[in-house]
């Protein structure tokens, strides 16, 4: 199942999203899914009366995961309206759809270390062997969840920062409490998987890190993610190692730039959210994102496939096999950001 949050194309700045579901595995139609409830119960009253899925309103996953409600609960209203006379108004084309982030306002972002090749170049670079530690342990940094972007969104360079670039990775959703997980458990507190774009601000990050703290304005200033959710029971028969055998890339302009495999990761995501939940609990809606994929950023490959760094007017795609393309279009940093 594909989950996304969806508008109209032309719908005035700041309309609702409303929440949807792919109703094929192309994604070329999408079931409004609060109108295919009211549709259902009209038909069958007792469906709000023996579940919860059916007794509110379904506005956005936001809160369908505050209600308690898990994101595979949805198949069951997408199922029904599948088997019932299908109500034409609920389905959309995705052409006459503008996609939000999967989730709005995630409670927090933690972004692991997970692709041995990136690690060893980024190391490399400073003359350096990865530390023994990388090897043992899931390594992660909070993010900031103030600035989630989704497709189409524009991100533009922060003040003070001439070497934008974008960083290629996989993205799980937590959709049910846990705390002190076991690795072997660990991916059963995943509702979902989706494209994360982690951008940097290369020179910020530089100097930030030179002191051993970090990063901070380097990273902080847009998370993008979309096109939408994808369910793991859809990924299930391309498992390999401790990911998929789905291939990662990346493209500026059109131009690939980078690629990889997310089967090529050195720690599962039930290993990150081990890590993770460790002495700690997560929340419904909270991100683990798998860090950077090998070559997927222009610090390692930039002078051999693009030469430079991210500037205005540039457009950034991130493609992952059964989860889509993320489409970001670099802009000028609007002017009065420092009133805004």
């Amino acid at each position: 199942m594909k989950i996304a949050h969806v508008r109209e194309v032309g719908a005035p700045r700041g309309a609702p999203w409303r929440l949807a579901a792919a109703l094929d595995a192309d994604g070329r139609d999408w079931l409004d899914l609060e109108t295919a409830r009211r549709s259902l119960v009209a038909a069958d009253p007792r469906l709000a009366h023996n579940s919860a899925l059916f007794r509110q309103p379904l506005t956005t996953l936001d809160d369908h995961l505050r209600l308690g409600l898990r994101v595979e609960a949805l198949t069951d209203l997408v199922e029904r309206f599948a088997g019932a006379d299908a109500d034409k108004e609920a389905i959309s084309a995705a052409d006459e759809l503008r996609f939000g982030p999967p989730i709005l306002q995630p409670p927090t972002f933690r972004d692991f270390y997970a692709f041995e090749e990136h690690v060893g170049t980024m190391w490399r670079r400073r003359g350096q062997e990865i530390p023994e530690a990388w090897f043992r342990l899931p390594i992660f940094y909070f993010g900031n969840v103030s600035e989630v972007r989704g497709p189409g969104d524009p991100v533009w360079a922060p003040r003070g920062c001439a070497e934008l670039d974008y960083e290629l990775e996989v993205a799980a959703l937590i959709d049910t409490p846990a705390v002190d997980l076991s690795a072997e458990r660990g991916e059963e507190a995943i509702g979902g998987y989706l494209i994360l774009n982690d951008w940097s601000a290369r020179d910020l990050q530089r100097e930030e890190t030179s002191v051993r703290l970090g990063p901070a304005k380097g990273k902080d200033f847009a998370t993008s993610i979309g096109p939408w959710l994808v369910t793991p029971d859809e990924l299930a028969d391309r498992r390999s190692g401790k990911g998929y055998d789905l291939a990662m890339q990346a493209s500026v302009n059109d131009q690939q730039t980078s690629g990889g495999q997310w089967s090529s990761t050195a720690f599962s995501f039930g290993e990150m959210v081990a890590r993770a939940s460790a002495d700690v609990r997560l929340r419904p809606g909270d991100l683990l994102g798998s860090g950077t994929v090998g070559t997927g950023c222009l610090l390692e490959i930039g002078e051999e496939r693009l030469g430079r760094w991210l500037q205005p007017a540039d457009v950034v795609t991130l493609s992952i096999e059964r989860l889509g393309s993320l489409v970001t279009p670099i802009v000028e940093r609007p002017a009065g950001r420092e009133q805004q």
